[in-house]
């Protein structure tokens, strides 16, 4: 895994699960179920659990969302589903909280928008409802502000500055000032109001890469807070992963951010988990966590006109995968195990040899045969029609044999 040097923020408990204080960067999601239907709710965030999301965020927008949500939590801990549950409020939190205390109690935190939480003179006095309940009942709150829904008071203070000053600012710029202020400022209100700083997380979220950086990195600066990192409005599938694995890297690198969401527009029948593997993925890849056995395979060329290898890849990616929940609580270390499926005889044997196991297919006009190598040395050789199926056989037997039971 990665040495490299992480901020050190204030960690937040929330549930069973630590944020912040150089604890490893957590991978939340949100479900998108109308939260009063407790049925479809529950086995959406079933699913995201299964796949690794270690805080699920639901809204909470109604009256009857409200009352759903201290069943969904029973049911969730009937099956054994101890992921935390993050309430998110927009304008009628305060009152929600209020007449609902059974879900002020169930969730296990609260997140907050300031440019949404009341207008005008209701804002104060709505803002201070939801730090006074999160204290009441002993919860983190997360105060997101979003660059859609800016708290409009601070911007326009800011704007009256600007333009007081002999050269002012671009609007961007006093707008990403205005994300962050309006963050800060939210949070020093919060500790006033009662909340302790190990009750807050904060983010800033925007759908411009670059400007999220800029943003994060001035925020970063100002304050140790746990940060949660996502790029907004990420966009749908290519578009989203590539702009959200972009902006969350660079920040990563950096060492900013305790917890991630990546905000993936599904696509039509996809599954929302889809979100919660990328985000593992991004973290695995830049070497910060390992959630499951990474699989190394070539993009094909002129050499592999045959799809053979594409459909192994797959088949072995997606089995490594489904495996997982049962493999982590059995074996201690696999998730951070290689697998390589090569096409030819180009990079095939010495791909395959760098994995801790590796099979190197024949490409076109090559021999029928496939070596399979497992810590660098050549250990069998698989010929035939169940090639696919001799090869899971084996890295199945390599986990057995390699990875100590828990």
């Amino acid at each position: 895994m990665s040495t490299r040097l992480r901020k050190i923020t204030q960690q937040v408990l929330v549930g069973n699960v630590k944020v912040g204080g150089g604890a490893p960067i957590v991978v939340q999601s949100m479900t998108n179920t109308d939260t009063a239907n407790v049925k479809a709710t529950v086995t959406q965030i079933l699913e995201l659990a299964k796949a690794g999301s270690e805080l699920v965020r639901i809204t909470v927008n109604s009256e009857e969302a409200a009352a759903a949500v201290a069943s969904i939590k029973e049911q969730l801990l009937a099956q054994n589903c101890t992921v935390p549950i993050v309430g998110d409020f927009h304008f009628n939190g305060h009152k929600l909280l209020e007449k609902y205390p059974d879900c002020a109690a169930a969730l296990d935190k609260y997140r907050i928008n300031p440019g949404n939480v009341g207008r005008g003179k209701a804002r104060d006095p709505q803002f201070q409802q939801m730090i006074e309940f999160a204290c009441q009942y002993n919860k983190p709150v997360r105060i997101g502000v979003n660059g859609g829904s800016l708290d409009q008071a601070v911007l326009t203070r800011l704007l009256d500055e600007n333009r007081a000053l002999a050269q002012p600012e671009p609007l961007a710029a006093v707008s990403r000032k205005a994300i962050v202020l309006s963050a800060l400022e939210s949070a020093a209100k919060a500790e006033e109001l009662g909340l302790s700083k190990d009750k807050i997380i904060l983010s800033c979220k925007i759908s411009n890469v670059q400007e999220l950086i800029s943003i994060y990195e001035d925020l970063s600066s100002r304050c140790d807070y746990a940060l949660h990192l996502g790029l907004t409005e990420a966009g749908m599938g290519s578009k989203g992963i590539v702009s959200s694995a972009a902006a969350l890297s660079v920040l990563m690198q950096q060492g900013i951010g305790d917890t991630i969401r990546i905000s993936l527009t599904p696509e039509p029948g996809t599954s929302r988990t889809q979100e919660v593997i990328v985000g593992q993925e991004i973290l695995q890849t830049m070497g910060f966590r390992a959630f499951t056995p990474m699989v190394i395979s070539c993009p094909g060329c002129g050499r592999t006109t045959s799809d053979y290898f594409q459909k192994l890849a797959l088949n072995i990616q997606t089995y490594l995968r489904d495996q997982m929940p049962i493999w982590r609580e059995k074996y201690a270390g696999v998730e951070e195990m290689e697998v390589a499926v090569m096409g030819c005889v180009v990079n095939g044997p010495g791909e395959s040899k760098n994995a801790n196991i590796g099979i190197s297919l024949p490409g076109t006009g090559e021999s029928p045969v496939a070596p399979v190598y497992e810590d660098g040395e050549k250990t069998v050789t698989l010929k035939g029609d169940h090639i696919a199926e001799e090869f899971q056989a084996i890295v199945q037997r390599y986990i057995e044999t390699h990875y100590g039971n828990k």
